[in-house]
């Protein structure tokens, strides 16, 4: 799977309510990117838009406790990171965060809004929130279905390196609105959700019947797929 450039940095202004000197530890710890080695102080520095004096000062309270490791002349990120993240992945369920999305989705589509992920050769349907309308597909969560046929298949194999212009055109607009791909007579609208480091974490898609696929639905699926991706911690930027 490619990998995605980082979000850009935050900027360096203090946030409403903030303490200055925690934003600023906090942007030195946000400098560190995906694939980086220990870094300079010079780069650090540089990253965070600090001043040395003040960026050493920040990375020595840091490294006691344990945010931080000095390595030699360059800086690491040290143990208490790990810590931190197996803390989180214990307490965190991804459904706490998709379905309150998919219910805003189908709230102001009256469509069937769904989250797929890939499973071996074929998707499958991990959350959904059907139409309140009578006429609807009828998929469930839990159900699995082609990863070849339908819009959210289609989003899975584009990010999973899938060749082609169908998947080539997916992988630049992040959205590709598809009818009658899988069923006749139902149309989606899917958009890939990443997570930190820019890794595809799934397909958010709406599910309608051709006759109600309207022009707008392929930006309210976008538009969810972005702030699911921010939420998971990904790469916002890789939708502009």
């Amino acid at each position: 799977m490619a990998r995605y450039q980082p979000r850009p940095l935050p900027q360096s202004s203090t946030a409403d309510g903030g303490v200055a000197a925690v934003d600023r530890a906090l942007l030195l710890l946000t400098s560190f990117q995906e694939g980086d080695g220990p870094l300079s102080l010079t780069e650090l520095a540089e990253r965070a838009g600090l001043v040395k004096s003040t960026a050493i000062r920040l990375l020595t309270s840091l490294q006691h406790f344990g945010f931080v490791q000095r390595r030699g002349d360059r800086y690491a990120l040290g143990p208490e990171i790990s810590r931190l993240q197996s803390v989180h992945a214990a307490s965190f369920t991804i459904g706490e965060i998709v379905m309150p999305v998919l219910r805003r989705l189908s709230a102001t589509t009256q469509e069937s809004a769904t989250f797929y992920v890939r499973q071996g050769d074929q998707r499958l349907c991990l959350y959904r929130v059907d139409s309140p309308q009578p006429l609807r597909d009828h998929g469930r969560a839990g159900d699995l279905f082609p990863l070849d046929r339908g819009s959210g298949g289609r989003v899975l194999l584009a990010f999973s390196g899938a060749e082609g212009e169908i998947y080539e055109r997916i992988r630049r607009d992040k959205l590709v609105v598809l009818a009658a791909d899988r069923v006749p007579d139902l149309a989606g609208a899917s958009a890939p959700v990443f997570e930190a480091g820019g890794h595809l974490a799934g397909a958010v898609t709406l599910i309608m019947p051709v006759a109600r696929c309207r022009p707008d639905y392929g930006e309210r699926v976008r538009e969810a797929a972005i702030e699911l991706t921010r939420q998971l911690g990904g790469p916002a930027n890789l939708f502009e």
